[in-house]
Order: C-alpha cells, then sequence, then structure tokens
C-alpha cells in the first residue's frame, strides 16, 4: 500500500515500510527502511536529525546552515550542488555544465504497475507511485517510478528521463535508483566468478569508499551477477538486517555502495557508465532498467524467499510460469559435434527407458559446424547428420515418445560460414581493425534491423518446421568491439544490442508460448532477471561437476529459486574438473532445479542403468517440492558439509540434502535439523542409495572368503550388476525434534563397515524424505 501524508510518502508490503519525504527546498531525503512500521509512526520521528552544522560543508542556501546535501540521505542525487557522493546521475546539460538540481515536481498514483517501451519489467503489482523532479534551471525531467509487491515484501524503482529542453540533453550516467541508509556495519554479498566456476558467493565489508559491482562484458556477466546483498555483519541464514537489490537487465549493470564520513551508506544500480553515452533531443525520453529491492530481519534464507517469490509470480510469465519443467536429455556432453542420426536416436531411445521426457540436440545439426571454428550463423540442416532433416528427426524422437528441443546460438556468427561471406557487415566489427575473435566466432549486430529480422526468420522457421518444444539459447563469447555502421553515437552500442535482443526474444518466442526457452551463455554468464522474463530457466554452468554446482547453486540460491537453474547429470571423470563423484552425489544436487542428464548412456551398466531409473521416478514423485518447494540453505559448523532443503507448500513434506565435499579422518557425528515444517510428528527416511562395488577396490579382499583381483575380470562383471545398500536410516519425531537436530548414524571412519555405517567419503552425500504422519508412522 501506498500512502501520502502532507510530504511524506510511505510504501508498505506485507512485512516492511519505505518511507521517503520532500523537503522544503524539494528534494527527496530517505527515512526508513525495515520492518513494518505501525499506522502511527510519523516520517519527522524517523527522519535524521540535522541539528548543527558539519565542517567543511558547501550549504544548498546561505541562510540555512544545517541544511547541506552531502550529510543528508538522499533518494536522489546531483552534481555540483554540494553532495560529493557518487551522484545516480551525470548529465551534460543543455548549457554545456555537469551542474543539475532535480527537485520535487508532482507526483502520479497508478493502482498497478507499469511497462516499459523498451526494457521488460516486473508485473502483477499492487501500486506505483510516479515522483516527478525537474531541474530548476532547464525544462529536463526525471520521472522516478517505486512500485510495490505486497506479498513478496518487494519494491521496484527505476528512473525515465525526459528533455522538453530546445537542446539537446547528453547522458553519461543514469541509475535506476540511489539510496542513502544508516550503517549497520554492512557486509556486502556478491556472486563472482567466470566461465565453470560462475556465482560463487564472496563477503566484502562495506568500508569508506566505494565498492562496486559491474559488468562490461556486453551481459550481465559470469564475472560479477547484477544481484548483491547488504547485511549487517552478525547476521546469518535465519537472523539479522538483510537487504537485497537485484537488476531486471541482461547487460552492462553496476552497481556500487559508498560509506561517507557520516556513517551513510549509498546505493546505486543501473546501466554501467562504461562507454555509455545517450543523447536526447528535445521530447525524447530514456528508460532505466528496473532495480529490484527487500528487506527482512530475519536473515538470509527469508531475504531469499521474498526473492524467490517475486520472480516465480512477477518476472517468470507465460504457459510455463509455476509449470513443472520435464526431464531432459542433452546430447552434447555424449557426442560434442560427432554424431549422426542413428547414433542420435540410439541415445534418446535409451533416455525413453529410463524415464526421459525431453529431447534436447545441442550444437552441430546445421551449416559445416563440424567444430566450433564455422557455421554459426548458417541454419541449413546438415544432411550428412540428419539425412531426412530437422522434421524428419524431430518425427522420430515424437515417436519414441519424448519431446524436441533444439540449441541454437543466434547472436553468433563465424567467418567461416555462409552468412558472413554473403553479409559480413552483419558482425560487430571495425572497418578499420582486425577483428578480435572470441570461441573463433563475432557477435552479429543487433543494432540492425535486418539482423535482428534474419534471426527472426531463421529461428521461426526452424522451430515451426520441427514443432519445437524447447529452445536452449546460448551465446559463447564476450561483446569486445562496441561499435554499429548503424548508429552514429557509439556510446549508444550496448544498451541498444540489449534492446535488440530483447525485441528478437519477444518476437520469436511471445507468439510461441509453448515453447520452453532456456538461456544459455557459456552456462551462467546470462544469469539475470531481464533473460527470466522470457526463459523460465537458465543453465546454470557448463560445470557439471555436483562439487563446484554446490557453490554454484547455493550462490544463485541467494536471490534465484530452484525452478530457474538448469542442472544435469553427467558422466565422470568430469570434464571440467577431472574430478570423480559418486552417481548418486550428482543426481542429488541434480535434483535441487530443473534436472536433465548429459551423458552417453550406451556406457552405463545395468545397475546403473536401475539406479538412473530410480533417480528419475524419485524426482517425478517429489518434482514440484524440488522446483517450487521453500529452499532454505541450513547451516552446519562444519566446513565439509553443505546441507540443502526444499519444503512443500503445505508445509508437510521436507526433502534435504546432506553433502560432504571432502571427507576427514574420524569424522565427528552428523545431525539432521529440518525447519520450516508444520506443527506435528513426522517420519524421516533416507532414500536409498546404491554403492558400487568399484569403490572399495582392494578392500574387498578382507571380507571375501577368497582373494579376487579388485580390477578382475570376476569384480568388474559384479560391479556392472551388483551393488551394495548404503545405509537407510528412519525416524520419527516431532517439528521441534527436527528443528533441534537429529543425530545420524556414524559414517566409515575406518573401523568397520554394515548396515548401520553411512558411507560418504570424498563428494558423498545422502537425501532424506520428512513426511507428516497423517495417522501413520510410515513414509
Amino acid at each position: 500500500m501506498i500512502t501520502i501524508q502532507e510530504t511524506a510518502f510511505r510504501l508498505d508490503t506485507e512485512h516492511t515500510s519505505y518511507l521517503f519525504q520532500k523537503t522544503k527546498y524539494g528534494h527527496l531525503v530517505h527515512i526508513y527502511y525495515g520492518n513494518l512500521l505501525s499506522k502511527s509512526d510519523r516520517s519527522d520521528v524517523l527522519a535524521e536529525k540535522r541539528s548543527i552544522q558539519v565542517g567543511s560543508s558547501v550549504l544548498y542556501n546561505q541562510e540555512d546552515n544545517v541544511y547541506a546535501l552531502d550529510s543528508m540521505c538522499l533518494e536522489w542525487s546531483d552534481n555540483g550542488r554540494g553532495d560529493y557522493r557518487q551522484s545516480p546521475t551525470e548529465f551534460k546539460m543543455p548549457d554545456g555544465s555537469f551542474v543539475t538540481d532535480f527537485i520535487y515536481d508532482s507526483h502520479k498514483l497508478l493502482e498497478e504497475s507499469v511497462p516499459m517501451d523498451t526494457l521488460p519489467t516486473a508485473y502483477g503489482g499492487n501500486q506505483t507511485i510516479i515522483i516527478t523532479l525537474k531541474d530548476k534551471i532547464f525544462p529536463v525531467y526525471i520521472d522516478i517510478y517505486y512500485s510495490v509487491y505486497e506479498q513478496t515484501d518487494v519494491i521496484t524503482r527505476r528512473a525515465v528521463v525526459r528533455n522538453e529542453a530546445k537542446a539537446p540533453l547528453t547522458i553519461r550516467r543514469i541509475m535506476s535508483m540511489s539510496l542513502d541508509m544508516p550503517d549497520e556495519c554492512f557486509l556486502m554479498y556478491t556472486l563472482d566468478g567466470a566461465w565453470i566456476k560462475e556465482a560463487n558467493l564472496h563477503k566484502h565489508p562495506v568500508s569508506y569508499g566505494i565498492t562496486i559491482n559491474s559488468s562490461t562484458t556486453g551481459a550481465s556477466s559470469n564475472r560479477h551477477n547484477p544481484a548483491f546483498l547488504l547485511a549487517e555483519a552478525d547476521a546469518n541464514e535465519d537472523y539479522g538486517n538483510v537487504y537485497a537489490f537485484n537488476l531486471i537487465y541482461s547487460g552492462n549493470h553496476f552497481s556500487s555502495v559508498e560509506k561517507s564520513d557520516r556513517d551513510y551508506v549509498r546505493v546505486s544500480m543501473g546501466i554501467n557508465p562504461h562507454c555509455f553515452e545517450w543523447n536526447l533531443s528535445q521530447g525524447e525520453k530514456f528508460e532505466t532498467p528496473e532495480a529490484v529491492m527487500s528487506y527482512s530481519n530475519q536473515g538470509l534464507n527469508d531475504i531469499s524467499h521474498h526473492m524467490h517469490d517475486f520472480i516465480n509470480e512477477h518476472i517468470v510469465r507465460g504457459e510455463f510460469k509455476k509449470k513443472d519443467r520435464p526431464v531432459l536429455l542433452n546430447n552434447w556432453e555424449a557426442h560434442f559435434f560427432d554424431f549422426k542420426e542413428g547414433k542420435l536416436l540410439r541415445l534418446a531411445k535409451e533416455a525413453k527407458e529410463l524415464g526421459v521426457e525431453l529431447f534436447v540436440l545441442d550444437d552441430g545439426w546445421f551449416g559445416k559446424r563440424n567444430d566450433d571454428k564455422a557455421g554459426l550463423g548458417d541454419y541449413t540442416v546438415n544432411s550428412r547428420k540428419l539425412p531426412r532433416g530437422l522434421k524428419g528427426f524431430a518425427d522420430k524422437i515424437r515417436k519414441i515418445g519424448l519431446g524436441f528441443g533444439l540449441w541454437f546460438e543466434p547472436e553468433m556468427v563465424n567467418e567461416d560460414s555462409e552468412l558472413y561471406r554473403t553479409h559480413p557487415e552483419y558482425a560487430v566489427k571495425l572497418p578499420n581493425r582486425k577483428a578480435v575473435l572470441g570461441r573463433n566466432q563475432l557477435v552479429l549486430d543487433l543494432c540492425q534491423k535486418e539482423v535482428r529480422d534474419y534471426i527472426v526468420e531463421q529461428v521461426t522457421a526452424a522451430l515451426d518446421e520441427a514443432e519445437v518444444s524447447y529452445v536452449k539459447w546460448d551465446m559463447n563469447r564476450h561483446i569486445a568491439e562496441a561499435f554499429s555502421t548503424t548508429l552514429q553515437n557509439q556510446g549508444e552500442f550496448y544498451h541498444r544490442y540489449i534492446i535488440g535482443l530483447y525485441e528478437v526474444l519477444t518476437r520469436i518466442f511471445v507468439p510461441r508460448p509453448h515453447i520452453l526457452l532456456e538461456s544459455c551463455s557459456s552456462g551462467g554468464n546470462r544469469f539475470d532477471l531481464g533473460m527470466l522474463c522470457f526463459s523460465p530457466q537458465i543453465w546454470s554452468s557448463d560445470d557439471t561437476d555436483p562439487i563446484e554446482r554446490i557453490k554454484i547453486q547455493t550462490g544463485l540460491s541467494y536471490f534465484y529459486p530452484q525452478s530457474t537453474m538448469g542442472a544435469h547429470v553427467s558422466g565422470v571423470p568430469h570434464q571440467q574438473t577431472l574430478r570423480e563423484t559418486p552417481l548418486a552425489t550428482r543426481f542429488h544436487v541434480a535434483c535441487f532445479g530443473c534436472l536433465g542428464y548429459e551423458l552417453d548412456l550406451k556406457y552405463l551398466s545395468p545397475e546403473q542403468r536401475k539406479d538412473i531409473t530410480d533417480q528419475i521416478a524419485f524426482y517425478k514423485q517429489y518434482r514440484r517440492i524440488f522446483q517450487y518447494g521453500r529452499f532454505y540453505r541450513i547451516r552446519t559448523y562444519k566446513t565439509n558439509k553443505v546441507i540443502w532443503e526444499t519444503v512443500s507448500e503445505d508445509k508437510e513434506v521436507a526433502l534435504t540434502g546432506f553433502f560432504q565435499t571432502l571427507a576427514t579422518a574420524a569424522e565427528s557425528s552428523d545431525k539432521l535439523k529440518v525447519i520450516g515444517l508444520e506443527k506435528g510428528m513426522y517420519s524421516i527416511r533416507t532414500r536409498p542409495q546404491r554403492l558400487y562395488i568399484e569403490r572399495f577396490g582392494g578392500l574387498t579382499k578382507h571380507i571375501l572368503p577368497v582373494e579376487l583381483n579388485p580390477d578382475g575380470v570376476i569384480m568388474r562383471v559384479a560391479n556392472r550388476h551388483y551393488s551394495l545398500r548404503d545405509c537407510v536410516e528412519t525416524y520419527t519425531c516431532s517439528k521441534e525434534a527436527l528443528e533441534a537436530g537429529i543425530p545420524l548414524c556414524d559414517q566409515f571412519i575406518g573401523t568397520g563397515y554394515h548396515e548401520k555405517v553411512r558411507m560418504l567419503g570424498d563428494f558423498g552425500s545422502n537425501l532424506y524424505i520428512t513426511k507428516k504422519n497423517n495417522g501413520g508412522n510410515e513414509l
């Protein structure tokens, strides 16, 4: 709810309040963001007090010696008026200066959220208030939009710049939001990384000066995700003040957290000003991406719930909003580029037998695409690989009983391609410099209408011909040379590229709502809210090693729900790390997301086939909870443990993943802690999992009646057809006992093995099912 009392504006969600006020000079000051206030609380009581002049201040008005913008908590700020903190704007004004003074002009209250003309936004908001600021000298306006999403405890902000002056306005910096708050010994949590190590969580103390989280690669990037947290120093998963921020944008982003000498913290977020310049003529406007904010005093888990609910309710849209996602098999790690129709069909038939629902044909189906040096930009089907074309192959996949999905990389082109030979001007490059390549490819210039039209025509033709039900949309290099022949001002390139991308996605997929789009960019190079407006799920990383995926998916979980994360079970050793991990752990990690498989099934043993069949059946049974359940990161005091939990909507079922990274000698006892359930009695049981004989190697000679070569024929045959069962524990207890933690059976510690010993070792895991007893004690 948004209420206006004289000069004060109050935005309430279900559990939070946000207050700001217009001063006597027309500036907007920030007053409060925190727990829901009483209706009787007044802004003048909560506002920062200015009772004496701060030394070295530049006064806004010489007759008011306590009104210095540099020592105030502001909602918006300017250059050249005495505030020396980083301004959300840098405009070259019609007089050639960079001095601005935007003050309150008017406001408008709307009973809905407001879409943009050029960029995707959240939808389904309860109310929006538009505060219009006007420069004191020139007819230049900034409309600041605040939208309230009450049930998810989220507020969004964005800005629209309008130039009504006759002279042009040059924008060199424009943030979506700026917000000043008193410091709480904040730590800034960011998701940082690179290819195959995306979204690793890092904590930075917010100290005096500026901390920046940004991307300059042309995409939101695997280096620094746009999302970040500010948390008081002693906050943890279940306690403490936490503020979350994110941006609905897929391009170069910029966020700064600046602590001033007055111990105020300024948070700014928006388009990266790196290589950015935008000219506005009279009557034109510029829209910034929408920033997302939330607050909780219940710690990191609760703020994650706000962000998860917001994405599922107000970002993801169309037929796949809150819809179960299919279990898929992608052929990439099985084949790379080396496949023909027969090999693919054998793989698809095997996948169907295991319970897979969707077959995805990855890279290599078009042009001369036999490696990554040729073919991108072309859409002619490779007849040697698919002699009956896409439709003929897709029909065979559907006849097997699987849906058909297809990989594309429409934003790229190889120099060795028919498209480049015909239209070299479509590529992003400078006419007077040698182009730089990434993965042997150039970027197509989405600023050009002809390029956008070409992509739409070619992709839609393939989709419609083959009746594709799933698309993996890839982008496998960063943008380096920000130049388009269509632009007079190259400072517009990066942003116009993203606008062009959104246009292409809209034209292709809005008329085809039945297609499930999974965005990908060398894995998680473009995992952001902007892409989630089009693709309900995103390929989290090209790294399918579950131990690395634990870090990646844990990091993403702070801001993004499980339903957005593509996660696959692959073969071992893992192609990214050479690590050998148990099949059970690969599944246990991947099932906390949108499950897929990515391996050559013909090499599976009969025992592994049974294992995967059981895995898929188990996942289907609990798919709704894995994809849409309330997700918790359970605190553990052991550095080699990670515990995830997801709880059903009715709070009567919990699924807990217990992961061990490296085993330690004489490992001490573990506890199973389950939270978030409703009051009652519960039954807990371990998901049964196989122990493969080969894992025990030479140890088997100590338990067998005869000594056998652990690598001999007999043991190899036994390993293919037989396995041991790991420890299965069952308990019945109350919700309160689960919250305190149930001690588990000991792990293997070198002194023996029997059915009550948990055999985890390095990279081991267990998955526990907790169900409420409704008249019985059995699961």
